[in-house]
């Protein structure tokens, strides 16, 4: 079975250092300073959809300059500002150790999911690692999802898509692939569920066993 995995609100919690950072960008701008709450609640959907709907209507002219700004401490402390969740090394071993390839699916940038996983000591586990580019070019989790199976010519009968967002489970629907849905992160049962996640799960020791849909 190949394992694709979500980033953000699966492997790590991006909290932090994503809060501090959208929290520079609009003050940087003299903007109107969101929630940290309302934050978090866009942590993993795309950036530039993200920005866009904190900035809300008439304000779509400060989305470049915002995601500038955002990336300017995101990209040397942000993205450090970041945990791996309990469990999720352990976890990584052991599927590793059973021979599965697992896959890292990212919205997030490529360059800054690989410096993320090398600097957490989980690179080692992974036969490849997809994100999109600063630019925006396959952030949209289905777009990205489609690469990524062309890229290893991998079977979509034999994959699934592990993720704690709508975004993921949808993606994997729209490619054919099987979905898993977690609750360790920030997605909630029915926003999983409704995506059309075939299996949600609280903790991440029960990832092995549940693989099997």
């Amino acid at each position: 079975m190949n394992i694709l995995l979500d980033l953000d609100g699966t492997l790590t919690d991006p909290a932090p250092g994503f809060v501090k950072s959208i929290r520079y960008a609009f003050g940087s701008l003299g903007l109107d300073l969101p929630s940290d709450k309302q934050i978090s609640s866009y942590i993993g959907p795309p950036l530039d959809e993200t920005i866009c709907k904190l900035l809300g209507p008439g304000q779509e002219s400060k989305r470049l300059q915002t995601i500038r700004l955002y990336r300017e401490r995101y990209s040397s402390i942000g993205l450090f500002e970041n945990s791996v969740y309990d469990g999720i090394k352990e976890t990584l071993e052991e599927l590793y150790a059973s021979g599965s390839p697992i896959f890292v699916a990212t919205a997030k940038p490529t360059v800054f999911a690989i410096r993320i996983l090398e600097h957490f000591e989980m690179k080692q586990f992974l036969s490849g690692i997809y994100g999109s580019e600063l630019d925006g070019t396959r952030s949209n989790k289905q777009q990205l999802l489609e690469h990524l199976l062309q890229e290893e010519s991998l079977d979509p009968n034999d994959k699934i898509m592990v993720g704690d967002r709508s975004h993921d489970i949808s993606a994997a629907v729209a490619n054919c692939i099987k979905s898993l849905g977690v609750l360790w992160g920030y997605g909630t049962f029915e926003e999983l569920t409704n995506a059309g996640a075939e299996k949600v799960i609280h903790k991440p020791h029960e990832l092995p066993s549940a693989l099997v849909i």
